[in-house]
């Protein structure tokens, strides 16, 4: 069933070849959004996996882990934090650098946002190179949090990001794969 309804998601998640730019293939999840029942299943997927688990609060890294991650904290009656892009929050906050191609970016959160010892289920809706949920997952340990697991919707493994978040220890799991240049 889980793996019926995983491939469910996966059918209708869009590829867009050549978005942003030549040679991409962005992996778009607008329709699960769109469609109620693929949403209702998508949430289900996450909802079956940590139910059981004992779960303080659910982190959504900025933006579209804020539309999982908030949606599954409600159905898991916990807690939500956003993980945002810098200076977006208005108040005291810690931030974490990390590499993008071209430059560099930061995630940040406010200092209050978990206490030290909670247990902290992190959610985005793509890994491909890693770099946000790694930044992610830093930020959330140096304020004292227990990162029980990283999800997302989708992995690009041959981007080398899921390989990343496994040599760290922190465990991660993903709805559905994609290799990154087939549409």
């Amino acid at each position: 069933m889980q793996t019926d309804n995983a491939e469910y998601i996966r059918r209708t998640i869009r590829s867009v070849p050549d978005w942003p730019q030549p040679g991409v293939v962005f992996r778009d999840i607008t329709p699960v959004l769109q469609d109620p029942r693929a949403f209702r299943v998508l949430i289900d997927l996450f909802v079956y996996r940590y139910m059981r688990q004992r779960l303080d609060l659910v982190a959504g890294v900025d933006a579209r882990g804020f539309i999982v991650g908030s949606v599954l904290a409600y159905e898991l009656n916990l807690g939500f934090v956003p993980v945002r892009k810098k200076g977006k929050l208005p108040f005291r906050t810690v931030a974490e650098e990390y590499s993008l191609e071209y430059g560099n970016a930061a995630v940040e959160m406010h200092t209050d946002s978990v206490r030290t010892g909670q247990r902290v289920l992190l959610v985005d809706d793509l890994i491909a190179t890693g770099g946000t949920m790694l930044a992610a997952i830093k930020l959330l340990q140096r304020l004292g949090a227990n990162v029980v697991e990283a999800a997302a919707i989708i992995d690009l493994p041959d981007l080398g990001g899921s390989a990343k978040v496994a040599a760290t220890g922190t465990p991660l799991y993903t709805v559905c794969q994609y290799d990154g240049t087939t549409p």
